[in-house]
């Protein structure tokens, strides 16, 4: 399966109400070096309906300033319709709302 079904099939199973890394995604397909893949992966997203890009954040919890899908102000829209808690500077609680993968 090439890379970037590998992470929109990840990024699928981050549930309603919490977020993952870049890192998180990459490290869940395999390769935790593939953490600015993921990215561009994310930016190219063929399906942002089912493919839940903005529950993908950075390291540190921010929202992407460049989120393709309307931007910053979008993506903390869209968390916070799921419930998920963003600062008005962008950041979410990872040790409350991060989803991490055990498979």
């Amino acid at each position: 399966m090439p890379v970037f079904d590998k992470i929109y099939e990840t990024v699928k199973k981050i549930p309603k109400g919490y977020v993952s890394t870049y890192g998180d995604i990459a490290f869940a397909v395999g390769n935790p070096r593939l953490a600015r893949v993921v990215g561009y992966a994310l930016h190219a997203n063929p399906d942002p309906q089912t493919i839940k890009c903005h529950r993908v954040v950075n390291r540190f919890g921010k929202v992407s300033d460049a989120f393709v899908f309307g931007g910053k102000n979008r993506q903390i829209e869209l968390l916070r319709e799921e419930g998920v808690a963003v600062s008005d500077e962008g950041y979410v609680d990872l040790k409350k709302y991060r989803w991490q993968f055990l498979e």
